[in-house]
Order: structure tokens, then C-alpha cells, then sequence
């Protein structure tokens, strides 16, 4: 039996990337580094916070999910706000599914409440206080936020 060569590739000059072009990016990889670190060895404050601003409306809810995309909402006394079948409810099933991971994660009951905040500036927030966890809900999309400004509706 007669074995067959291994097919090695060898490149042409023209499939290689240009000598100058690997060291642009190596200097501009260096140069991120470098301003970076600069930014972190003066102190600069963080600037990707939300801006600040006082609080409009807040509501204490009870969220509740599934993997469907199914979700309950009830008030901090357990009346039923809104429920939400799979097709309507699938950003706050979302969020409660980041919620469980999270409070496992910090190994606290999974069924705490949590805080919806509406701000004058026009943005909102979501906190558990179980964990300290956060989220701005516009960097979701305004349409993901405004689900759940109905909530904060009586």
C-alpha cells in the first residue's frame, strides 16, 4: 500500500498580510493600552454611568418568568398587576431570568422583590436590593423600557 503525501499550503506572497499592516495594528492595539492605562493611573472618574437625576415614580414588583417567555408581575402585596404570555412578555422574562442568576450567584432567595424607578430625566432603572444589582432599562431599547413603565402605571 502506498501512503499519499501530506497537502501542505504553502502561501503565495499575495495571500500574506502586509508586514506594515500588522504592525499598524499592533501599534494601535498599544496606543488603546496606553490611554487606557492613563485614564486609570490619574484617576478619571468612570463616565459610563447614567447621568443622575431625582427619582419620579418608583414601584416595588414581584417578577415572576418563564423559559417560554411567559411573565407575571404582582405588587409588593401580591395582587396581580399584569400577567404576560410568552409573545408579550419576553423582555421582562429576560430580566428575571438575569434576576435568578444573579441571586444564585449571591445565594439569596430567588423570589424577592425587586425596584422599578422612573427619573425626571426620562430614563429608568431596575435594582434588586437582594443583590445590588442594577440595570439602566435604556440601554435595552425604548420599547423594552417601556414595558416596563406600564408597570409603574396604577
Amino acid at each position: 500500500m502506498e501512503q499519499t503525501k501530506p497537502r501542505i499550503y504553502v502561501a503565495s506572497d499575495r495571500d500574506v498580510v502586509p508586514r506594515r499592516m500588522v504592525r499598524a495594528m499592533f501599534g494601535l492595539v498599544m496606543l488603546c493600552l496606553i490611554l487606557v492605562s492613563a485614564h486609570v493611573w490619574t484617576g478619571q472618574p468612570v463616565n459610563s454611568a447614567p447621568p443622575e437625576s431625582p427619582v419620579k415614580a418608583e414601584r416595588v414588583i414581584h417578577l415572576t418568568g418563564a423559559m417560554s417567555g411567559a411573565a407575571t408581575v404582582r405588587a409588593e402585596d401580591g395582587t396581580l398587576i399584569v400577567e404576560l404570555s410568552p409573545e408579550e412578555g419576553g423582555f421582562l422574562s429576560g430580566i428575571w431570568r438575569v434576576l435568578q442568576r444573579e441571586r444564585t450567584k449571591a445565594r439569596v432567595a430567588l423570589d424577592g422583590p425587586v425596584i422599578v424607578r422612573a427619573f425626571e430625566n426620562g430614563r429608568m432603572a431596575i435594582t434588586d436590593p437582594s443583590t445590588g444589582w442594577s440595570a439602566d432599562l435604556m440601554g435595552f431599547g425604548q420599547d423594552n423600557a417601556a414595558a416596563f413603565a406600564k408597570l409603574l402605571l396604577d
